[in-house]
C-alpha cells in the first residue's frame, strides 16, 4: 500500500519529509492540506492527526505525525535507506537526535520569517513584536549552529561526511531566509560563514529534489515582494519620510 503524506509545501517540516522520500526513492501519494484555507482543522484531517498540524503520514493503517518522528520512522521502516540518514550506531544516532530535539526547542520556535513575511499567506496579520523576539532566537540559534554543531571537520552537522535527517530538517528551516530581501538576509546570516557553507553543501547533496520542493517558496517570495513594492509605490511622495543624512 502506498505511503500517504499529508502536507503543505509552504510548511518547512512538510518539505523536509517530501524531500527525504524523493531522495530515497520512497513511493508516496502527496495529499495537499492547504493551510491557508485552514484544511488542517477539518474533521477529516483530525482523523489523521488530532493535533491538526502538518505533516502527517499514513502507512497502511499506521498513522504518525510530528516531522522528526516521521523522518525517523521512514529511515528505519523502508529498506535500502543509507545509514548516514539515521545511523544504526547508538552513539551517532543519539547525536542526530540531540540536534533534532534542539531544533524544535530553539530554531523551530523562532518564527521570524512567519511573523515578518508569511503570516498573511495563512490568513494572519504580521506581528512586528513577535518578529523582534523571534529574531533574537534566530540569531542565537545561528550562533549555536556555527559554534556547536559545525565545529568539527566535515561538510555536515556533527562533522559527518554525509547528511543526516538533522541536516535536512535544519536546512529546510534556514532556506526560508531566502524570502527576505537580500540585504536583510545578508545582515542576519552573513556573519555565520560556516553556516552559509553548510547550507550550500547540503543543498548540493540534496539536489535536484531540494530545489524542486522549494519552488513554491520562491514563487511566494516573488509574490510578497511585488505586493510590498506595490504598497510602497502607492504611498504619496509627500507622505514618505525624507532621507536624513548624518553630519558626522
Amino acid at each position: 500500500m502506498t505511503l500517504k503524506l499529508y502536507v503543505d509545501r509552504m510548511s518547512q517540516p512538510s518539505r523536509a519529509v517530501i524531500i527525504f522520500c524523493k531522495l530515497n526513492g520512497i513511493d508516496f501519494e502527496e495529499i495537499h492540506i492547504n493551510l491557508s484555507k485552514r484544511q488542517q482543522l477539518s474533521p477529516e484531517f483530525k482523523e489523521i492527526n488530532p493535533m491538526k498540524q502538518v505533516p502527517a503520514i499514513m502507512d497502511g493503517r499506521f498513522k504518525l505525525f510530528e516531522s522528526h518522528a516521521i523522518l525517523r520512522y521512514l529511515a528505519c521502516a523502508f529498506p535500502g535507506i543509507a545509514d548516514h540518514w539515521y545511523p544504526a550506531d547508538l552513539y551517532k544516532r543519539a547525536k542526530v537526535d540531540s540536534v533534532l530535539d534542539w531544533h524544535h526547542s530553539n530554531l523551530r520556535r523562532a518564527g521570524y520569517i512567519f511573523n515578518t513575511v508569511l503570516a498573511p499567506a495563512f490568513g494572519l496579520p504580521l506581528n512586528p513584536q513577535a518578529a523582534a523576539e523571534a529574531k533574537k532566537v534566530l540569531l542565537a540559534s545561528l550562533a549555536n549552529i556555527e559554534s556547536v554543531w559545525l565545529q568539527r571537520k566535515g561538510r555536515f552537522l556533527l562533522g559527518s561526511g554525509q547528511p543526516s535527517i538533522a541536516d535536512l530538517s535544519l536546512v529546510c528551516e534556514l532556506i526560508e531566509l531566502e524570502i527576505l530581501d537580500e540585504k536583510d538576509r545578508e545582515r542576519i546570516i552573513g556573519p555565520y560563514k560556516r553556516v552559509l557553507k553548510w547550507i550550500d553543501d547540503t543543498k548540493n547533496a540534496m539536489e535536484p529534489h531540494l530545489q524542486e520542493v522549494h519552488v513554491i517558496l520562491y514563487k511566494a517570495k516573488e509574490k510578497f515582494h511585488k505586493q510590498r513594492h506595490a504598497v510602497g509605490s502607492s504611498i504619496p511622495q509627500s507622505s514618505r519620510k525624507p532621507d536624513l543624512h548624518s553630519k558626522m
